[in-house]
């Protein structure tokens, strides 16, 4: 097996005269250039923070777990393709992702400027069933990672997990029939999914929550965003569980069986202050059956559900049909554990053909449907 090429990107201070009074070296950031057959895991391992792992044309079949802050794993495009292991975990449960996530493990914290070291669940990412795994601790989050320009497909679980991460960014990602999601972050902030496509994962394309198996009430993002996605053929489109000041902006989402997700529970505070605007969501007619929390889904655009303070405007929202009690373009849903949803503003979209094309089967306070361009509504009068 070839060695891992390591090119070097370092800016130097010119130097002009005798060299008295120079200025000492910017530090060297390292291309770490991996090709099908070599390990990515060794060369992540290898790098420090501000280094780029870099992918290049091919399939690779291994799962990678990522804990060095400011690390850049990226592909060449779709091409650069990221397969489960053979005899890796077939199962699809949802799971919350790697046994760091769960206890902590994935390694000791680094010194200031140097990486953390890898711990003992150094592979639970495959063992987990996921992709990739981008994992800090409670105690100390993994800051600064991008993830970009790669496929991920076929995993049990998610093909990119994150958890306890600050700053993560991932952007033209294809995130393709995966188990359960095709993307999904727990515990972090300041997140950024631009450009990536979901499609054909078992749950969610894109899954953004505060935690999956404890109660807990909603988590502030400090502004994460997710923009200019394509979301197809999912489960759902994009689920935001229990998660506030977060905005979703520019995706196209179609052929799923709902199209946006907002979810909040009877916990405190509640899930809110998410903005939805300006997304093109069509034809989100797929059948999924009920599940243990959810009813059988169809047809259903945008669904806030628990959520308060949240705006839904300037979307354009067509054609999605179905016969579920969450059908319909826009719907505000009273949640399954009797939490209503509050002070929402429903403003300036564009619904067509949706059955209903806004529904507010909500007992709850202050929710203001106003300057939508629809046609039919239950309660009859919101449009």
């Amino acid at each position: 097996m070839k060695k891992c090429h390591i090119a070097y990107l370092a800016c130097t201070a010119a130097l002009i005269g005798t060299g008295l009074g120079a200025a000492p070296p910017a530090a060297a950031h390292r291309i770490h250039v991996v090709h099908p057959g070599e390990s990515i895991q060794k060369a992540v391992d290898a790098a420090q923070p501000g280094d780029t792992v870099l992918l290049t044309y091919g399939t690779y079949h291994e799962s990678v777990d990522v804990s060095t802050p400011g690390l850049t794993l990226r592909g060449v495009g779709r091409g650069t393709v990221l397969e489960p292991a053979a005899g890796a975990s077939t199962g699809t449960a949802p799971s919350t992702g790697s046994d760091a996530a769960k206890t902590g493990t994935a390694g000791k914290p680094g010194k200031a400027g140097k990486p953390g070291k890898p711990g003992k669940a150094a592979s639970s990412c495959a063992a987990a069933g996921n992709g990739i795994c981008v994992v800090g601790t409670k105690d100390h989050n993994v800051d600064g990672v991008t993830v970009a320009s790669l496929t991920v497909t076929g995993f049990a679980k998610t093909g990119l997990y994150a958890t306890e991460a600050d700053g993560l960014t991932v952007r033209r990602v294809t995130a393709v029939k995966n188990g359960v999601w095709g993307i999904a972050t727990e515990h972090s902030i300041h997140g950024e999914f631009r450009d990536n496509t979901a499609r054909d994962n078992g749950d969610a394309g894109l899954f953004l929550a505060n935690t999956v198996k404890e109660e807990q009430g909603a988590t502030d993002t400090e502004g994460t965003v997710v923009e200019r996605n394509r979301l197809e053929g999912n489960r759902i489109g994009v689920t935001v569980r229990r998660l506030r000041n977060l905005t979703l902006a520019d995706n196209h989402l179609t052929g799923n069986c709902a199209g946006v997700f907002v979810v909040g529970d009877e916990n405190k505070p509640k899930a809110g202050f998410v903005t939805v605007r300006d997304n093109r969501i069509v034809r989100n007619n797929k059948s999924c059956p009920k599940t243990a929390r959810l009813d059988a889904l169809q047809g259903s655009g945008v669904v806030l559900t628990g959520a308060e303070d949240s705006l839904v405007t300037h979307n354009v929202i067509k054609d999605n049909v179905g016969k579920s009690p969450l059908s319909g373009g826009i719907v505000l849903f009273k949640s399954f554990v009797g939490t209503t949803s509050d002070r929402n503003r429903i403003s300036d979209n564009l619904l067509r053909d949706n059955t209903p094309d806004l529904v507010n089967t909500d007992t709850g306070k202050g929710n203001t449907f106003e300057g939508n361009s629809c046609r039919s509504s239950k309660p009859a009068g919101l449009c």
